[in-house]
């Protein structure tokens, strides 16, 4: 249905303008209800109060004569005021999206929203934001390697990573690099890129400087990359600059990741780790990431750490960030030896 909208909407010839101030507010939330799916109504319903299902129930039972141009209007307006909203503070992006998806459903939903989006004044990066990586990469890939990487440390670092699979392998090293060494990026900059883009997708200008790139961007990005890529290319910058390789491998895997980590990894990487460093090490951990190797041991191992933990006096920053650091370098050894498979972000050591 969403695909006839829009359809529709560009046929501006056969698109004649309704008047919705002759509607009530509950009569438009009606019809935007009659749009969708009987489960997809279902589920926005369970969300009003008493009331408002009463009043939308009786506008529902008494909606006629509808039409295509009326859902068209009543859509269109709908999608104004999210945007009217979410000025006041929150990303219009991304709350249209996520509304659109939870009422239509994500393949109705992501013509609509996209056709939006590319159409509405978005800027030529944002609208990226909406592309499928391979997309991106197609369109970046002859661009000049500066500006491919503020593309990529723009986006969001997973969208990045999917994208830069797509390059050659002798791209993927020095974009890194770059991305690495990258900092400050100049308004002038921004506006170039986001000119390029708009060329394509009619977006606007109005670029700001951003602090954008830099060591963590890089780890980020790494962080999603499948592990074939993400090994060689590391091996690749560490043979380049062996000190920027030991920074972005510090910042791809923190000590809080591993309240990602599966139980099973984590005894395994408790036996490999003195009683000394792992309390230390535990001691400036948040009450989850405790919990969660607690859970790890023996209850009688368990029971002497939360004891010798309460007991401890003060320690020193350095000395939690070092022993934490310790415990990483164990799991990264393990990774190496095959034992255990680091993929940082989202994904879970097994």
């Amino acid at each position: 249905m969403a695909n006839e909208i829009v359809e529709a909407e560009k046929k501006d010839e056969d698109n004649q303008e309704f008047d919705l101030s002759s509607l009530a507010g509950s009569e438009r939330a009606a019809i935007l209800l009659l749009s969708l799916s009987e489960d997809d109504a279902a589920s926005i319903i369970r969300h009003l109060e008493p009331k408002q299902v009463q009043k939308v129930g009786a506008a529902m039972a008494t909606v006629s004569d509808l039409n295509q141009i009326k859902v068209s209007a009543i859509h269109r307006a709908f999608l104004e005021d999210i945007q009217k909203f979410t000025s006041i503070g929150m990303g219009s992006e991304d709350f249209m999206r996520n509304a659109l998806v939870a009422a239509l459903g994500e393949d109705k939903a992501n013509n609509l929203v996209d056709q939006i989006l590319l159409g509405s004044g978005s800027q030529g990066l944002d609208s990226l934001k909406w592309m499928d990586p391979r997309q991106v990469a197609s369109i970046i890939m002859n661009e000049h390697p500066q500006i491919q990487t503020i593309v990529l440390s723009y986006l969001d670092p997973d969208q990045s990573a999917e994208i830069l699979s797509q390059f050659p392998e002798r791209s993927r090293l020095d974009l890194m690099m770059r991305i690495a060494h990258l900092e400050e990026v100049q308004p002038s900059a921004l506006a170039e890129l986001n000119e390029i883009m708009e060329k394509q997708f009619a977006g606007q200008s109005g670029a700001q400087a951003a602090k954008i790139g830099g060591l963590k961007a890089a780890a980020e990005i790494m962080n999603y990359l499948d592990n074939s890529i993400e090994g060689m290319l590391m091996d690749q910058i560490r043979d380049q600059d062996e000190e920027t390789a030991t920074q972005i491998q510090d910042l791809m895997f923190v000590f809080e990741n591993l309240i990602d980590v599966q139980d099973t990894g984590i005894q395994m990487l408790l036996r490999d780790v003195p009683q000394e460093v792992l309390q230390k090490a535990l001691k400036g951990a948040d009450d989850a990431l405790k919990e969660k190797m607690f859970k790890c041991m023996s209850k009688r191992a368990a029971e002497l750490m939360r004891d010798d933990l309460e007991a401890m006096g003060p320690v020193r920053v350095a000395d939690v960030e070092a022993a934490q650091k310790e415990i990483l370098a164990v799991a990264r050894r393990m990774a190496d030896s095959g034992d255990l498979m680091l993929s940082g972000g989202a994904d879970e050591f097994v």
